[in-house]
Order: structure tokens, then sequence, then C-alpha cells
């Protein structure tokens, strides 16, 4: 298969943070060291658990999130940013900046979840 060509850097940045909810999950990601999935699920309301494995599977897959087993008792998985993934966080706060900006000139409502 060959390589895809792309025309502009917003179409790389869109492939790797564009799908649906992987905004988000790098935000609160961002915003924690490391989440446990069901701290990450109470976070992101709206996604199933399906869609949010599915999304950390692929954003480990690219290596901007790092899944690590903790064996502990019970044990449990962990997830986090690597540098690549922390390299996103100007991005990120970028995004949120100019929702905050976008919600507030539109009366828009934002009720954040507390970490």
């Amino acid at each position: 298969m060959a390589e895809r060509i792309y025309h502009c850097p917003v179409e790389v940045t869109v492939e790797v943070i564009g799908a649906r909810w992987v905004p988000v999950i790098l935000a609160r990601l961002k915003e924690n060291d490391h989440l446990r999935f069901a701290q990450i699920r109470r976070l992101v309301p709206g996604i199933t658990e399906k869609m949010l494995a599915q999304r950390l599977r692929e954003l480990e897959s690219i290596r901007i999130v790092d899944r690590t087993l903790v064996s502990s008792t019970p044990p449990h998985v962990e997830y986090r940013l690597t540098a690549e993934g922390r390299s996103l966080a100007p991005v990120l706060q970028a995004m949120y900046d100019w929702g905050r900006q976008w919600a507030t000139a539109r009366q828009l409502t934002v009720d954040p979840i507390p970490n």
C-alpha cells in the first residue's frame, strides 16, 4: 500500500486527534498524570465503554497513549500520555481556550466534570 500524501499539516493533526472523542480523552489525560479506564469513562460522559476501549487502543497503537498493567491487588490498567502525547498539550490548550471563548460569546452552557 502506498504511503498517504498530505497536502497540509492540519490534515496530519486531524488524522491523529480528529476522531470523535479523541481530543476529549487526550485533554483528560493531559489534566492527570495517569487514569484508570473507569476514571476516563466518568470524565468523558456520553462515550460508550466499547468506543473508549477502541479509542484508547488506537491512541496506544500510534504511541500517543501508554497503557500500563499495574500488578496490585486487584490488578488494573493505567493510561497516561507518552512524550509524543504530551507534545499535543499546546494544541489541546488552544482547543480548550477557543471552545471556552466560543461558548461564552454564544452563552452556551459548559458544565465541567471535576477531575
